[in-house]
C-alpha cells in the first residue's frame, strides 16, 4: 500500500478527494510510493499555491499532481467557462489549476536543490463523479492522457501508472534527450522530493517562539514528529515519551484533531488544572472532543460541581475514583467514546485511575485508540514512581515512541537545565537556533530575603524588551515563596498569582513549579532554589527551568549551586 502523508484524510474532504485518498492508499504493488495529500488539518490554509490535491512520487516512474473534482456534471461552454455541477461559471479550470500547481511544486523544488534531471513532473485532473474521458471534446489546454475520471477509482494504481508512462513519453517526444539515460526520480531523489515537500502540506497553527511570530504563526513539524504522528497512525495505542520541551502537548492536541477530523469522539485528558484549561481554550471549538483534566472528569462522573471542603489525597486517589465508577454504571450511555488521549500520563498512571479510563474508551486500554505522553524520568513531582508500570501491564501490546529534540528552549537554556538538573543524558539536539544570550545564574546566602534579586531581573528583563505578561515567576515554595512573601511596594503592585487566565497587562505573574506544569512563557524566573527544601528537588528544578522559552533567570542557594556544578547530589 502507498505512504499517505498525512495518514488520514478529514470526514470534511469532497467526495472525490476520499475516494481518491482510500483508492490510493488500498491500492496493491504501491510499496514504494508515497502520496502526500494538501488536505489541511482544523480548517488550516492549504500551504502549496494551486491548490494540489494530491502528489503522487513513484520511484523510476515520476511526479504527478492531481486535481480532483467531486461534481456529477462536468461541462465547458464554447466561451471557454467551466461549468462544474451547480457552483457558478468560472473561467480558470481544474487543467489550469493543477498546472499552476504543478509549476509551484517544480519551482519550489527546484528551488531547495533538487534534482529533476529526468523526472516527470506532470499533472491531471481526475473527475471522480462522471466519465470524463469520453465526454470531454478535445482540446489544446489538455492532453487526454491528463484526464481521469470515475471508472479510474477502482484500478487507481493502474491509473496512475498509465498517465506517468503516457505523460513521460510526451515529454521525451519534445525535450532533447529526456530519459534517455533513465527516468528517475530514483529512490534518494524520491525520498528528498518527500521530505522537502511535506513540511508544505503537513502543518500545524500553533503559538510561535517570540511576542512577533507569537499568535497564530504556522509551524513545522520537525523530523522526528513526523515519525511520532507516523507511529500514532500507524498503530492502535501508541505511549510517546521523552524529556519537557520535546512537544508531547503540542502532538497530544494535533492527534486529538486527527482523531476528531476522521469523524471520531473522545477525550484529551491532562493532570495540571491550568494546563486543561489551556487545552480547552484553545480547543474549543472541536466539535466531539472532550477536554478537561483527569480530576475534573471524576468529578462530573461523579455528579459533583465541586470537590467537598477539605478534599484531601485520599478523596483524590480513592473516593473520588470510586464515585466516577458508580456514576459511570448509572449514566453509561454517551460516555464510552472513539479515543482517549492523555497528557501527562505519569501523573494519572495509578490503578484507581486507569480502572475509570479503561471504561470510557472502545475496546478499554488493551485494544481501545488511546495515545498517551508523558515524562517518566523527571517530571513526576507527585512521586507516583511506578506509573510506566502499571500502564505496560494494563497496556501489554501498546507501541512506544521516544521523543528527544527539544524544541521549547533555546539551547542554552537546554544546557544549564543539564547542570541544575543534574539532568543525564541531557538536552543535545534543539530545533531552535542560539541567540547568544547565556541563562542567568544569580547566588543567594541561605535565608536572605531575595527580594532585591527578584525585582533586578524583572528590571533587566523590561530592559530587554520583555513585557510583564511576558514573563513569569516560579517557585518550588507556595506562600513561603519570595513572590508571595516580599514587601517591597512595587513588586506587590504587579505581582499577580496565576490562575490559568490570559495575563493582564501591567502585571506580573507568579506560580509554584507545581501549577505551572505543562506550560510555558518567553521569560521565566525561578527562585528559591534550596536542595534543603524538601524531596523531588530535581524534578522540580527540571520542570521549573524547562518553562522558559527565551530567558531564564535562576535565584539559586550558594551551596546548592555549588552541588549542582560539581554534579554532586
Amino acid at each position: 500500500m502507498a505512504r499517505m502523508i498525512p495518514a488520514y484524510c478529514a470526514n470534511s474532504a469532497p467526495p472525490g478527494e476520499k475516494a481518491v485518498f482510500a483508492a490510493l492508499r488500498d491500492a496493491p504493488e504501491t510499496d514504494d510510493w508515497v502520496v502526500l495529500h494538501s488536505l489541511g488539518i482544523a480548517q488550516h490554509e492549504r500551504q502549496v499555491e494551486g491548490e494540489a490535491d494530491f502528489v503522487v512520487v513513484v520511484p523510476l516512474a515520476g511526479l504527478l499532481v492531481i486535481e480532483v473534482k467531486s461534481h456529477l456534471t462536468v461541462a465547458r461552454g464554447s466561451d471557454g467557462t467551466w461549468r462544474l455541477g451547480q457552483d457558478p461559471p468560472i473561467v480558470r479550470g481544474p487543467f489550469q489549476q493543477a498546472r499552476e500547481a504543478m509549476h509551484s511544486i517544480r519551482d519550489y523544488l527546484l528551488s531547495k536543490r533538487v534534482e529533476l534531471r529526468d523526472v516527470p513532473v506532470l499533472h491531471a485532473v481526475w473527475f471522480t463523479g462522471v466519465r470524463a474521458r469520453a465526454t470531454l471534446p478535445d482540446s489544446p489546454e489538455w492532453h487526454s492522457w491528463q484526464v481521469l475520471d470515475s471508472n479510474d477509482v477502482p484500478t487507481a494504481a493502474t491509473a496512475i501508472q498509465r498517465v506517468m508512462a503516457e505523460g513521460a513519453e510526451h515529454l521525451a517526444s519534445k525535450i532533447k534527450y529526456f530519459g534517455f539515460g533513465g527516468r528517475g526520480p530514483n529512490q534518494g531523489i524520491a525520498g528528498r522530493i518527500v521530505s522537502t515537500l511535506r513540511p508544505r502540506f503537513e502543518v500545524v497553527i500553533t503559538a510561535g517562539d517570540r511576542r512577533q511570530a507569537r499568535e497564530g504563526q504556522l509551524a513545522r513539524f520537525v523530523e522526528e514528529q513526523y515519525r511520532a504522528l507516523d507511529s500514532a497512525a500507524d498503530n492502535t495505542g501508541v505511549l510517546f515519551t521523552g524529556p519537557a520541551g520535546t512537544g508531547k502537548t503540542f502532538l497530544a492536541a494535533e492527534s486529538a484533531q486527527r482523531e476528531v477530523a476522521q469523524g471520531r469522539t473522545g477525550r484529551f485528558l491532562c493532570f495540571n488544572r491550568f494546563l486543561g484549561r489551556s487545552l480547552r481554550e484553545k480547543l474549543a471549538d472541536v466539535p466531539g472532543l472532550r477536554v478537561g483534566t483527569m480530576h475534573q472528569e471524576m468529578l462530573r462522573l461523579a455528579g459533583l460541581s465541586n470537590p467537598p471542603a477539605g478534599a484531601d489525597g485520599d478523596f483524590w486517589e480513592r473516593a473520588l475514583p470510586e464515585q466516577a465508577l458508580e456514576g459511570l454504571a448509572e449514566r453509561s450511555e454517551g460516555e464510552v467514546l472513539d479515543f482517549l488521549i492523555l497528557d501527562e500520563v505519569q501523573d494519572i498512571a495509578t490503578d484507581k485511575y486507569l480502572d475509570l479510563l479503561d471504561l470510557l474508551v472502545k475496546g478499554g486500554l488493551r485494544d481501545g485508540r488511546v495515545l498517551m505522553f508523558g515524562d517518566f524520568e523527571r517530571q513526576m513531582v507527585y512521586g507516583r514512581e511506578r506509573s510506566r508500570d502499571v500502564l505496560r501491564a494494563r497496556s501489554p501490546h501498546m507501541a512506544s515512541f521516544r521523543l528527544s529534540d527539544n524544541c521549547r528552549n533555546l539551547p542554552r537554556i537546554g544546557y544549564q537545565v543539564n547542570i541544575l538538573a543534574n539532568l543525564a543524558p541531557g538536552f543535545r539536539e534543539f530545533r531552535r537556533t542560539d541567540d547568544g544570550i547565556d541563562p542567568t545564574i544569580i547566588k543567594y546566602t541561605r535565608g536572605e530575603d531575595q527580594t532585591a534579586l527578584l525585582r533586578k531581573s524583572v528590571s533587566d528583563l523590561r530592559d530587554e524588551g520583555f513585557d510583564l505578561t511576558e514573563i513569569v515567576v516560579l517557585s518550588p515554595l507556595g506562600e513561603g515563596s519570595v513572590a508571595a512573601s516580599t514587601s517591597d511596594a512595587w513588586l506587590r503592585q504587579v505581582l499577580t498569582p496565576f490562575d490559568g487566565s490570559k495575563p493582564t497587562k501591567g502585571r506580573l505573574r507568579y506560580s509554584t513549579i507545581h501549577s505551572f506544569k505543562g506550560l510555558d512563557a518567553p521569560a521565566v524566573i525561578v527562585t528559591d532554589l534550596d536542595d534543603a527544601g524538601g524531596s523531588n528537588f530535581d524534578a522540580l528544578v527540571y520542570v521549573g527551568l524547562t518553562r522558559a522559552t527565551d530567558r531564564l533567570t535562576s535565584l539559586v542557594e550558594t551551596n546548592t549551586l555549588r552541588r549542582r556544578i560539581k554534579g554532586e547530589p
